[in-house]
């Protein structure tokens, strides 16, 4: 569907200014937001993450006074059960480190905009865990998949992909084909059907559609108020004026809420302005050698995204790491082998490092996840060696399997700021503030965001004005 179609009907947005909702805000209240892989972070700026969530860590990022904080789970490449602990982890050591700090917490669970990843699991823990740790208990469920930047909307709760100006429901995409969390809804209520195995109905699922919102602020608390205890409620977007209102009402309902949302929406809520890219004069630089393009993500985009990349630069050195090597019996003697290629080569400028785009799945999800993990713990390594040799100038990776672990185990950044973001509302740079990484940009890269030239463009950033 023509999205000019799409959008034709519906009522004006509302003026709302990220002002209105810094305004609004409590500041005895932080977001904590359990981001299920690191790329929930590019839509905002100046914010605390960390890759470890001891009652260390959780002080220091409360001790800033930072109106969110962003902890790295990582769970979407990880199977249920270990997933559902890691959430009852943080939510414990946030609950200890919020009460010694006087503050409130309202937890987030970060899913993926093409509606990736562990729902229910991940929100009902969540659900359990804050009750059973004398939090206020959950009333509402808020599903805020939207990311307007990434040319992802809702609209009559049907969760939309759009390219090219064709709005394509979000089921009717590659990445409905996932192999681990794969779905057929695209509208969002019969989706949580789907998802819950009919615990939840699809008439059961709460719609909070465009009409409402534009009504104003008002008017979306007022239907949030009325609905009953317990309601997972879906939430339409269009843009980020919308967030906002919605933003608003969360602000002044009364009622305690958990929030499933793509990456704007913590944006919206703590009423940060949509940032401008960072500057490439304003990142610094600790080394002189070129940097390092680590690709591991292996949707269509990626691949097309790749290919754009090695056409628009021809001569920059590309290693091709062949995934059945990193799963086999010599995978040490073949990392230690490529890690020096990749060495010798970031004397001479940037250099691609991608797996080789054959996809290898298991009979089941739980198998493709470890083979997905396998491969990425292969890339680790060798980023993890290449750091030793030779640090390169940036770092980045695509995918977010890729991306999390590069970060938390290659680059062993334990605590991190988000700068902001390399392109307008997406791919977001960290300045690492722990390990071996500091003074090396880190860019956190979504497989599933951007154009076919947007990795080649942020390349250029880094690399070109050296």
């Amino acid at each position: 569907m023509q999205i000019d179609a799409l959008l034709a009907p519906l009522p004006a947005p509302l003026e709302i200014a990220a002002a209105q909702v810094r305004e609004a805000l409590d500041a005895s209240t932080v977001l904590v937001v359990l981001d299920d892989d690191p790329t929930g972070t590019q839509s905002v700026v100046n914010l605390p993450v960390l890759t470890r969530w001891e009652k260390s860590d959780l002080d220091g990022a409360f001790a800033t006074g930072a109106p969110a904080v962003y902890v790295l789970t990582n769970t979407r490449s990880l199977d249920e059960a270990t997933a559902a602990q890691r959430n009852r982890e943080v939510v414990e050591v946030a609950l200890s480190a919020a009460a010694d700090a006087g503050k409130q917490v309202t937890f987030v669970s970060r899913g993926d905009s093409t509606l990736r990843g562990h729902f229910p699991l991940e929100t009902d823990v969540l659900a359990a865990e804050i009750t059973a740790r004398g939090g206020a208990a959950p009333e509402l469920t808020l599903l805020v998949p939207a990311f307007p930047d990434a040319g992802r909307i809702t609209v009559n709760s049907v969760h939309y992909w759009v390219t090219d100006g064709e709005a394509v429901p979000v089921g009717e995409t590659a990445f409905a084909q996932d192999a681990t969390f794969g779905f057929t809804s695209s509208n969002l209520r019969d989706w949580v059907a789907e998802k819950t195995a009919g615990r939840i109905a699809a008439d059961q699922v709460a719609a909070l559609t465009i009409d409402i919102i534009r009504s104003g602020v008002e008017a979306v608390r007022t239907f949030l108020r009325e609905l009953p205890t317990g309601s997972v409620v879906a939430v339409d977007v269009v843009e980020e004026s919308d967030m906002r209102v919605v933003a608003l009402a969360l602000h002044g309902l009364g009622r305690a809420v958990l929030l499933r949302v793509g990456p704007p929406y913590v944006r919206a809520h703590i009423g940060q302005d949509i940032a401008e890219p960072v500057s490439t004069a304003d990142i610094p630089f600790a080394y002189d050698r070129g940097g390092l393009i680590v690709v591991g993500s292996h949707v269509p985009l990626t691949t097309a995204q790749l290919a754009e990349l090695r056409r628009q630069r021809p001569t920059t050195a590309t290693i091709e790491l062949d995934v059945r090597s990193l799963i086999g019996d010599s995978r040490d003697a073949y990392l230690d082998e490529q890690a020096a290629t990749v060495a010798e080569a970031l004397a001479s400028g940037a250099v691609i490092v991608h797996t080789t785009r054959e996809l290898l799945t298991g009979a089941s999800g739980e198998e493709s996840l470890e083979i997905a993990r396998k491969v990425s713990s292969g890339v680790v390594d060798l980023v993890r060696r290449v750091l030793a040799i030779a640090p390169p100038r940036f770092v980045i990776a695509k995918g977010g399997i890729t991306s999390s672990d590069v970060a938390s185990e290659a680059l062993e950044i334990r605590r991190a700021t988000v700068v902001g973001p390399m392109l307008p509302g997406i791919v977001s740079l960290w300045q690492p503030e722990t390990g071996p990484a500091v003074g090396i940009p880190y860019i956190v890269f979504a497989g599933n965001v951007g154009t076919q030239d947007s990795l080649a463009r942020v390349v250029a950033k880094l690399a070109d004005e050296q």
